[in-house]
């Protein structure tokens, strides 16, 4: 990482306040995942229902954004809700979790740009949905990488000292995950 890059949050020159927008934003999308994980609803995931996330998982087929994506989820995901499921409340768990508390926020950031993908690849098409909605969330993850926003008012900025003075290799990691 350059110089400059892993300066940008710790310049004497950004303001209070922009700490504070930072911060501001890691911490909505934070709760925007947390929200989101309200209606993945184990066992079953909506299968019994058509609701939930099988149902908007099911809109990739019935409206698809690209082909081949449409096909994965109709062949793979659909007939195995279960598994994709529980990952998908795991994963969109730990961004929610670890982009509040921030921590690891590049590593989220480069998550939360994935999940919004595959959500977008669902669901772009749907009917009533409003697609910038998909943009200005990978945007916002794009943001929080670039600003390495858990040096703000995240434990990434709490521990960014201690990471620094240690050779071990989960602080090099930490490093480079914050």
């Amino acid at each position: 990482m350059s110089t400059t890059a892993s300066a940008l949050v710790d310049t004497p020159a950004m303001t209070r306040a922009s700490r504070i927008m930072i911060a501001a934003l890691r911490c909505g999308v934070a709760l925007m995942w947390i929200q989101n994980v309200a209606w993945k609803i184990p066992p079953d995931f909506g299968r019994a229902n058509n609701e939930g996330l099988f149902f908007w998982a099911g809109l990739a087929v019935s409206h698809p954004v690209f082909a081949p994506y449409s096909t994965f989820v109709d062949v793979v995901v659909l007939p195995n809700i279960e598994v994709f499921g529980w990952f998908t409340l795991l994963i969109e768990g730990g961004l929610g979790a670890f982009l509040l508390i921030g921590l690891a926020t590049r590593f989220w950031a480069i998550v939360g740009i994935g999940q919004t993908l595959a959500i977008t690849l669902s669901v772009l098409f749907a009917p009533h949905e409003w697609q910038w909605s998909y943009y200005l969330m990978g945007l916002a993850h794009l943001a929080i990488f670039a600003t390495a926003a858990g040096r703000c008012y995240g434990v990434d900025g709490v521990l960014r000292t201690a990471w620094s003075a240690s050779s071990g290799r989960v602080s090099r990691l930490m490093l480079r995950v914050s």
